[in-house]
């Protein structure tokens, strides 16, 4: 079937299956329609149906709390089409991603599921066929057993690999987090839709670095930093990783970030700061090449980046309210 859509930057037209979401049909094209989660949660890819029968594939998205049911509008994410339709897309769309890889369908499966904390596991996926993407992109993993896909960071970097690393921490009344931790996992097939997201690392920007990460956050963040250790990209710029968890329990990755830390250690920073409790000191002992300091992670990294941000880009991910805080800190601070 035909999709059409109007746009500010011009009208566009293209192929989308039966039973695919309006979105994804269009990403996989080349055509750079709006999005941030691409899993029915944010909002941004909302659209008005101007001709069409339209439906709803998950009518409990979140996202649709963003829409106006009586404008006739939707989620392109989370609706699919029975025919030709037209929709009116609020945003600026171009044929052409540009130098980024247009995002496709795989089949995964997992493996190598380990326990990092008492509610972060992380795993690999095994892909079907290579996957190129920018470090600090995203994919959508998704299985019959759970109502919608969840969008998940790598945490590897690979200019093309077939398997890709993801650590994914509990929450509260989240089907997609209690499956993985209720059942065994390791074997399942998955399916995997990405790559995607725009919040990604380029070296030949030639920029220093800051990273502010809460929790599962720090999963973008180490591709980021591994791609940056690769290119040598610390060699002439600074690099700052701000990690922020509650207690010593909940830390990982401690291991691969010293190793960050010891391939350029008069360049390349690693803070993590723990908001519920002191730092025991045989923490500090086992990893000497890392900072740690006490309280919210965003106030750390206020602290200890005071005059050192320039020439810098930074990259934020974590929970709404460290994200929410972060992103006051550096339009106040860092401007």
């Amino acid at each position: 079937m035909k999709i059409h859509v109007q746009t500010k930057s011009g009208e566009f037209e293209y192929d989308c299956e039966q039973g695919e979401n309006l979105l994804y049909a269009g990403l996989r094209q080349g055509l750079t329609l709006p999005y941030e989660c691409a899993t029915g949660t944010c909002g941004t890819c909302r659209a008005r149906v101007q001709e069409g029968e339209i439906g709803l594939e998950w009518e409990d998205a979140p996202g649709l709390s963003y829409v106006n049911h009586e404008k006739n509008e939707l989620l392109m994410c989370r609706s699919t089409a029975s025919g030709n339709c037209t929709l009116r897309v609020p945003a600026k769309v171009t044929d052409g991603a540009g130098d980024m890889a247009i995002p496709g369908y795989r089949k995964g499966k997992i493996n190598n599921v380990r326990e990092r904390t008492h509610d972060v596991v992380s795993f690999d996926v095994t892909l079907d066929s290579p996957m190129a993407f920018d470090a600090g992109q995203f994919a959508v993993l998704e299985t019959e057993v759970v109502t919608g896909g969840r969008a998940y960071s790598m945490v590897n970097y690979a200019t093309s690999t077939d398997t890709l690393d993801f650590v994914i921490k509990r929450k509260p009344e989240g089907k997609f987090s209690d499956w993985l931790f209720e059942n065994n996992i390791d074997g399942h097939e998955i399916d995997v839709f990405g790559p995607l997201g725009k919040a990604t690392f380029h070296p030949e920007e030639k920029k220093n670095l800051l990273c502010m990460a809460g929790g599962s956050g720090i999963a973008g963040m180490m591709s980021i930093i591994a791609r940056g250790c690769e290119v040598s990209h610390f060699a002439d710029h600074r690099g700052h990783v701000f990690f922020g968890v509650r207690t010593a329990e909940d830390v990982f990755y401690l291991d691969e970030l010293s190793s960050f830390v010891d391939a350029y250690p008069e360049t390349l920073e690693v803070t993590v700061a723990l908001s519920d409790e002191d730092i025991p000191r045989d923490l500090e002992n086992r990893y000497p090449r890392i900072k740690f300091h006490t309280g919210f992670v965003h106030s750390v990294t206020s602290e200890q980046m005071a005059g050192k941000y320039d020439n810098i880009l930074a990259y934020v991910a974590g929970p709404p309210p460290m994200v929410d805080g972060a992103l006051r800190m550096l339009v106040l601070e860092a401007r």
